[in-house]
């Protein structure tokens, strides 16, 4: 079994390494043993598009890092009081979605770089009105030590202000939404549109700008995860074990019918995407 090490990951990422995993969304025993023998540095658990609840969550976060792996959690909202339980509950990284504003990402730092801290006292040093005396920031520091803040891009809005979100200190990376992103650009799931290329190609530069972590995530062929790691990916989210299974699937039933006569046509380009 894999030592694990809380800042792994984000050594990893900070010294520009490529790091590699996938979305799972069974709770399933033996999961965790079959998901790391796949040699991945973390797993992607989806809260805002899975029904997860609280204590289901912490046994996957907890049994991932018992197996090597570092478990990235993405909430339900930007809400910094739950990126601070799913810390609690195991979490190693925290994705909040649809973040637009300053204030958004500000605050998921806080949650994910200065827990316990809350309340005005947060929100002074947020601020920048004042600064944790020594003793407090290296409490803090260790407390939180190897914590990843991930910002959720997907909306335009977000897009035209991204120096401004991706300046902000404590923030550790940035996951790409494309499906969300293609809705709110006008051209849903065209993800080879030049408009969308071209889109995600910023997104990518600002984030290697502000030497983050960049990461998109596609339950679709390899391909594309290649061709965007060539573009500047660090962060490699490859498809779910819901949508391996149902590609896996739906190629091996339509090879047995059609070898039986009772073929009903190709459903292999169907996509599960989160």
């Amino acid at each position: 079994m894999t030592h694990f090490q809380r800042n792994d990951l984000r050594e990893k990422l900070f010294s520009g390494k490529k790091v590699y995993g996938t979305c799972i969304t069974s709770n399933a025993p033996r999961w965790p043993q079959l998901v790391a023998s796949a040699q991945l540095d973390f797993v992607f658990l989806d809260t805002e598009h899975i029904a997860l609840d609280r204590a289901e969550l912490s046994r996957m976060c907890r049994t991932y890092q018992a197996m090597g792996l570092t478990p990235i959690v993405r909430i339900q909202s930007p809400d910094p009081y739950r990126a601070s339980q799913v810390i609690d509950d195991g979490a190693i990284g925290v994705i909040a979605p649809y973040l637009e504003s300053i204030d958004q990402i500000r605050d998921l730092v806080g949650a994910t770089k200065y827990r316990p801290l809350k309340g005005e006292k947060l929100e002074a040093i947020l601020d920048g009105n004042t600064k944790p005396k020594a003793e407090l920031k290296t409490y803090l520091d260790e407390y939180n030590k190897g914590n990843l803040c991930i910002a959720n891009i997907e909306s335009i809005p977000a897009v035209d202000k991204l120096d401004e979100l991706l300046s902000i200190e404590g923030l550790d990376g940035v996951f790409i939404g494309p499906h969300d992103l293609s809705i709110n650009m006008g051209i849903p799931e065209q993800y080879d549109h030049p408009d969308f290329i071209k889109t995600v190609k910023i997104i990518i530069a600002k984030a290697r700008k502000y030497t983050l972590g960049v990461g998109i995530h596609f339950s679709l062929d390899p391909q594309r995860q290649i061709f965007w790691v060539k573009e500047g990916v660090n962060i490699i989210i490859h498809s779910s074990d819901m949508a391996l299974f149902s590609q896996r699937l739906r190629v091996d039933m339509d090879l047995i019918k059609a070898a039986s006569g009772d073929h009903e046509g190709d459903s292999s380009k169907n996509d599960a995407t989160i």
